[in-house]
């Protein structure tokens, strides 16, 4: 879980209601005048935003909405306890991969509307990675709206000083991580914490790279295969020999970066706008930072996807969030909402957070790529604002808008998202990785001991 998500948690721990429109909601399916949309983007500024958006959706078709910001940590609580008494809402904002999978598992989505949604708009305007992801065979469950990535950041400077290429390898990644591993700089920074979900997104992005997966297509847990023992073999030799002592996780990977002590660091998009300086309680403190506060984002090099050598090609981490319309929905305006935010609604939604909010949707029929052109021009940042242009190269962006390609996730698309939420609570990978990465057991204990815990806990939700 990144720091940012976590935030969100901290500073929306309550049920917030806002209503766009007049009148009271009366809950899901509310009719054709009126409809009831929960959203996981509660931050008070979000929320504030999005009843704007409501309001403009309101003025134009003359459906009022009724605006219910969710706390991710509520999120399931309150799916359970408003199916049992039928008050389901219409339209759920920002669900991830695993809770679009969830609800579809309990037949809460009407996939109908999606795909009439994404046939409207173009599927061929989407992200044809991020439409798989939320695809069950050929029925579109919901409409992804954009995503985070996890991703590799390297000191463009002392790998150019070093003469070695670009790490987007194992091999590259490991040679770099051994040459630059001196005079207090540690080749490599990951996070390691057995406590940390954030541990588990980043040995999920290397181990993908490698063709490494939770299960195969039957659902059978291989955490044991070839190639996931030699992901946590890759992930063992970087950390206990190129890394900083003791354990770490989403804050002290990225303090040990922005001080200038590591040559490289697995980190979220969340990363973008720190490293610019754009957020005051997480800004670069390099030595070279204090004279020029640019130095470290203008000399750091951003990799999205990685190859490993078992892997069918480069491949990422990364959550890719969805517009949801669940059953029993007033179908015509629920559609016509998820409609108007992943068009006219488009830009502002992505506002809230460009470094966190890479658009699933590309552009328009008319405009392929308006919406990944505007993206880079959104300010982005907390107590600073700017746009991602300012701060990141045309090339760099371009690939980072187009990472949704090469997004891969453990279990999604084998039907295993209700144990995929499983693990990120029980965290039995990151145990697995802190006990290896401190020498109590060897890579292939490690393997062999997640493949039992998630093989346990497979057994526990059937």
């Amino acid at each position: 879980m990144t720091t940012r998500t976590r935030l969100t948690a901290a500073l929306a721990g309550a049920l917030l209601v806002l209503v766009a429109g007049c009148g009271g909601g009366e809950g899901g399916a509310a009719g054709e005048n009126r409809i009831t949309v929960w959203t996981l983007e509660n931050l008070p500024d979000r929320l504030a935003a999005q009843q704007a958006l409501a309001q403009r959706f309101t003025q134009s078709t003359g459906i009022a909405v009724d605006l219910v910001g969710v706390d991710e940590d509520q999120f399931n609580q309150l799916v359970t306890s408003s199916a049992a008494s039928g008050d389901l809402p219409d339209v759920v904002g920002a669900l991830s991969l695993a809770g679009v999978r969830s609800l579809a598992a309990n037949e809460l989505l009407d996939p109908d509307t999606a795909g009439r949604v994404v046939d409207t708009l173009g599927a061929e305007t989407f992200s044809a990675r991020a439409l798989e992801l939320t695809r069950d065979g050929n029925t579109q469950l919901a409409v992804p709206s954009d995503g985070w990535a996890q991703l590799l950041f390297y000191r463009k400077d002392l790998l150019t000083a070093a003469g070695l290429p670009i790490p987007r390898t194992y091999a590259d990644i490991a040679t770099a991580a051994k040459t630059l591993n001196t005079g207090g700089v540690a080749g490599f920074v990951g996070s390691t914490a057995a406590g940390d979900a954030f541990t588990q997104q980043t040995f999920e992005h290397l181990a993908l790279a490698n063709n490494c997966e939770l299960v195969d297509p039957a659902g059978t847990v291989t955490l044991d295969s070839p190639q996931c023992a030699a992901s946590f073999s890759f992930y063992n030799d970087l950390i206990r020999t190129t890394s900083v002592p003791g354990a770490q996780d989403v804050d002290t990977t990225r303090a040990t970066y922005f001080a200038g002590q590591a040559a490289m660091v697995v980190w979220s998009s969340f990363l973008l706008d720190e490293l610019a300086g754009l957020r005051a309680d997480a800004a670069p403190s390099c030595p070279q930072c204090t004279g020029d506060p640019r130095f470290l984002v203008d000399n750091t090099g951003i990799v999205p996807a990685i190859s490993g050598p078992d892997g069918s090609g480069p491949a990422q981490f990364g959550e890719i969030v969805s517009w949801a319309v669940l059953a029993d929905a007033a179908t015509e305006p629920a559609g016509r909402f998820v409609e108007f935010m992943m068009a006219d609604g488009y830009p502002d939604w992505l506002g809230f957070a460009p470094e966190g909010k890479i658009p699933a949707r590309s552009g328009t029929r008319e405009q392929p790529n308006r919406f990944t052109e505007l993206w880079a021009t959104l300010p982005a940042g907390v107590d600073t604002k700017a746009p991602l242009a300012e701060y990141y190269p045309p090339e760099v962006l371009q690939e980072l808008s187009g990472s949704l390609d090469t997004f891969r996730r453990w279990g999604i698309t084998q039907g295993q998202g209700a144990l995929v939420g499983a693990t990120l609570g029980e965290l039995p990978v990151p145990q697995a990785v802190a006990a290896m990465t401190t020498g109590e057991i060897d890579p292939a204990q490690a393997a062999k001991q997640a493949d039992e815990a998630v093989t346990e806990l497979q057994n526990s939700l059937r």
